[in-house]
């Protein structure tokens, strides 16, 4: 699976499920934000914000709004009041004649007065204030790393960092901008973007439109989902965590359609590592990129100290431990990695009955990383716990589980290898990508 085949399952995936609000916002977010930034950015709003704030376009935008904005639009009204005793402004003599005679009769100290007021509150401006409000928001939030050295904004802003500052000015200080009023929730409307598009002003047409590419990503657009995944900050340097993802949303499809239900998705804020549940006679529980360690779920490689007959290999491995907890200060724990998805069954609660599929994803058709991908499956499998207990070989020697517990997912090869049916009495099962639809189904039929 190339690329760009990746980026349209991926693309589609996120419009079935993302975009339809059954999958959580927030678990996409984490999965393809780059790893410099913070825990902000797994909000999935502000991450888009921050993509579209990375557009040439955007940036050319700002390039020159302090310019254009010399010339905005402005309308001009009339207001009349009316004075007693003192002169503002021009006086209308015939309003002031009428109100004499229906008011204040004989009374000639009453004037009415016409000042000319200037308004800012059109509604091409109001687009151009809350481009700029977006705009600003946005890269306040991520100005350290719009000024940093990294690789997803040299093509942006790295080399426009006084641009930064200059926005900031603008907001602050530019007597046009803060006498345009701030726009309201619903606003700008879709009369006001109108007018702005149809406008003789550039910079009115060039907001309304970077507006609508905005609403447009927000809305879901496949062609800005699309690039969404592709450029920018948002795509992750290489393909590894967009594989992962795409596995996620096949294990989630797959899923929905063996249980014939709808998942309840999960996010970090309920206190739970899952990213979706299903509910039925049999509960299982799907985590992705963590230990499930809400479950008791651990990988502890090294083997228990209390443990009566060691090997050479333990041995060395709890004796190193020791030695380095002793010279760095610190309490070691040597644990494997963790596999990139876990799908936890619950069969019964009451019998305390767990089934367990253990997923590694190898975005790789290298014979060496598949290689130490088996490895690292069967190493999950063997040094899986709860509740601090081995869940496969306390009792026997099958410290892999019954060959359906582990699950490695790679790229598809160009080579011939062996077929699903022959590699059944292995204990871990190795798919490819193109495999994925039709064959994971079989997989789960045999832990479900």
């Amino acid at each position: 699976m190339n690329r760009n085949e990746l980026l349209d399952q991926l693309t589609e995936d996120i419009l079935a499920h993302v975009m339809r609000g059954s999958f959580p916002e927030r678990e996409l977010a984490q999965s393809i934000k780059p790893d410099q930034l913070d825990d902000r950015f797994e909000e999935y709003e502000l991450l888009l914000d921050l993509h579209f704030v990375l557009k040439s376009d955007v940036v050319s935008f700002v390039r020159e709004l302090s310019k254009r904005l010399r010339n905005i639009r402005t309308e001009t009204q009339t207001v009349s009041r009316t004075r007693r005793g003192s002169v503002d402004g021009r006086i209308n003599w015939g309003a002031t004649i009428k109100k004499r005679y229906s008011e204040h009769p004989r009374d000639r100290s009453i004037f009415v007065c016409d000042n000319r007021s200037i308004d800012y509150d059109i509604p091409e401006n109001i687009v151009l204030k809350r481009l700029i409000s977006i705009i600003h928001t946005t890269i306040r939030e991520a100005e350290e790393y719009l000024r940093g050295e990294y690789e997803w904004v040299q093509e942006t802003w790295k080399g426009n960092e006084n641009l930064i500052d200059e926005l900031q000015r603008i907001v602050e200080r530019n007597v046009h901008v803060r006498r345009i009023r701030d726009p309201d929730a619903y606003e700008p409307t879709e009369r006001m973007l109108t007018t702005a598009a149809n406008s003789r002003q550039e910079v009115y047409r060039e907001a309304a439109s970077l507006l609508k590419s905005r609403e447009r990503l927000f809305e879901g657009d496949a062609d800005e989902i699309r690039t969404l995944l592709e450029e920018t900050a948002i795509a992750p340097d290489d393909q590894d965590s967009l594989f992962e993802l795409f596995v996620l949303f096949r294990f989630v499809a797959t899923l929905e359609r063996l249980q014939e239900s709808q998942p309840e998705f999960k996010t970090i804020a309920t206190g739970r590592q899952e990213v979706a549940r299903f509910d039925g006679d049999k509960q299982i529980a799907l985590y992705h990129d963590n230990s499930a360690s809400d479950r008791n779920l651990s990988f502890v490689a090294v083997p228990d100290e209390e443990q009566e007959q060691l090997s050479r290999t333990d041995e060395v491995q709890l004796t190193a431990q020791d030695i380095a907890s002793d010279y760095f200060g610190q309490d070691f724990r040597n644990h494997t990695g963790r596999p990139d998805v876990i799908v936890l069954e619950i069969i019964s609660e009451s019998e305390d009955q767990h089934e367990y599929l253990i997923v590694e994803v190898k975005n790789s058709t290298n014979t060496d990383t598949i290689r130490r991908g088996i490895k690292e499956t069967l190493e999950y499998l063997a040094f899986l716990r709860v509740n601090g207990d081995y869940v496969f070989g306390r009792d026997d020697e099958d410290y892999f589980g019954s060959g359906w517990n582990g699950l490695l997912v790679v790229q598809d090869l160009d080579d011939e290898t062996a077929s699903f049916e022959t590699q059944s009495d292995n204990p871990v099962t190795i798919l490819q990508a193109a495999e994925l639809e039709e064959q994971l189904a079989a997989v789960l039929r045999e832990i479900l």
